[in-house]
């Protein structure tokens, strides 16, 4: 996995991955999401998301739209907690009419009054049907759960007040602030030479003004364990469990993420789906997620069960946690528990989309991106001492939070 990087004069970092597929993609990744808002701007991130295809200097956003739909290419765009990515898909010989319409949609968007004020109405609905959707809209409330009081907690679709009152001098100042160059990233993959992407990248990207970081993100301190309940009206109930875990940074981040496949994660096989599915039929859906940030971590837990099980899927949940902190998984589970989760990675990175996706974010971490090698490697080197013992630091039954909708 060998990618050709390059900087920029103004600091966006430019990422290349040569493929012989016909199929090529690009991205620019930003280090700015909804926990760079401030008060008044909640929801602005992803507002902007939406916005951003709205119209540029010399597009309308018919011609944006059609841009690369005319030639078959699609072109998208998604908001995390500390991310904003556009990106497309398209043929080779399109290459050259990707990366500038990028370009011209993340650095010129105009921002039409009239596109803005349609654009609330569409985010005021998907707001109103997210909250149609509890078994979504439960981890959102957790994460305010969890996160009290701190950026990280809020919700990514934002509070409707917020959204009616946003102008474009609020979108602006957000973009001004967040949007700076050394926290930018160009990723693309495709059958093109890396030397015709410096061109094209110092042709689209290298006239954007240097504007660097200045401002520190705050860290979130203090986390007290909580237990709530919400009166939902819903046939089933719906449970969140979980705890802040570890960060982007921290070298434990690879055992937490086998910890993660072990209790939950895609495979029918988890201890969790065998226990409250296979086993005794209580929940059709369980599953654990970790997702590390930038300075913090989330763990959790999910399943959905009828009212009258809730009690009994919460004991088993909470049977499988204290089995791994208690006991030590043996030779041939560790071993498979492994091969399992390196064939999962080798399958996700065979997405070239994936795989750019990827390789953006971790250049916009670590300023690099280790190959599937190393990684492996660093998945061998992990202990059934070393599971155990991140088992016991987050999923102590003292450190975790619970929230329920009944």
């Amino acid at each position: 996995m060998e990618f050709d990087v390059y900087t920029l004069q103004n600091g966006i970092r430019v990422i290349h991955k040569s493929s012989n597929s016909p199929v090529a993609h690009c991205s620019i990744t930003i280090n700015a999401g909804t926990r760079d808002e401030l008060k008044n701007e909640y929801g602005i991130a992803h507002f902007i998301e939406h916005v951003i295809f709205k119209g540029t200097k010399k597009r309308k956003a018919y011609h944006i739209m059609s841009r690369l739909e005319d030639v078959g290419g699609e072109l998208n765009a998604y908001t995390t907690k500390e991310e904003t990515v556009i990106h497309a898909t398209f043929l080779n010989d399109d290459f050259d009419r990707a990366v500038e319409l990028i370009a011209d949609i993340t650095f010129r968007s105009t921002f039409p009054e009239k596109e803005i004020k349609k654009e609330k109405e569409i985010v005021l609905d998907e707001i109103n049907s997210y909250k149609d959707n509890p078994s979504e809209l439960i981890f959102d409330d957790f994460e305010e759960l969890i996160y009290d009081g701190h950026p990280f907690g809020l919700n990514i679709l934002g509070l409707k007040k917020d959204i009616k009152r946003f102008t474009r001098t609020d979108i602006q100042k957000f973009i001004d602030r967040n949007y700076n160059t050394d926290q930018i990233v160009f990723c693309s993959i495709g059958n093109i030479s890396f030397n015709r992407v410096q061109k094209l990248a110092e042709r689209h990207l290298g006239w954007v003004t240097p504007n660097k970081r200045k401002i520190q993100r705050a860290r979130f301190e203090n986390y007290i364990p909580q237990t709530k309940t919400v009166k939902k009206s819903t046939f089933q109930s719906h449970c969140i469990i979980g705890n802040i875990a570890y960060d982007l940074q921290n070298p434990k981040r690879i055992g937490m993420h086998l910890l993660n496949n072990i209790l939950g994660g895609p495979g029918l096989n988890s201890r969790l789906n065998l226990a409250l599915r296979e086993k005794h039929g209580y929940a059709y859906n369980v599953e654990s997620m970790y997702n590390p940030y930038s300075d913090t971590g989330l763990f959790c837990i999910y399943f959905g069960t009828d009212k009258d099980n809730l009690e009994k899927s919460i004991s088993l949940v909470n049977k499988e946690l204290n089995r791994i902190m208690t006991q030590r998984l043996g030779v041939l589970q560790l071993y498979k528990a492994k091969r399992q989760l390196m064939g999962q990675l080798a399958i996700a990175s065979d997405s070239n989309e994936n795989l750019m996706l990827s390789v953006a974010k971790s250049y916009m971490v670590y300023n690099t991106a280790d190959n599937l090698e190393i990684i492996y490697s660093q998945i061998e080197a992990l202990s059934s001492s070393d599971l155990m013992e991140i088992a016991n630091e987050v999923l102590h039954p003292n450190k975790l939070s619970t929230l329920i909708y009944r």
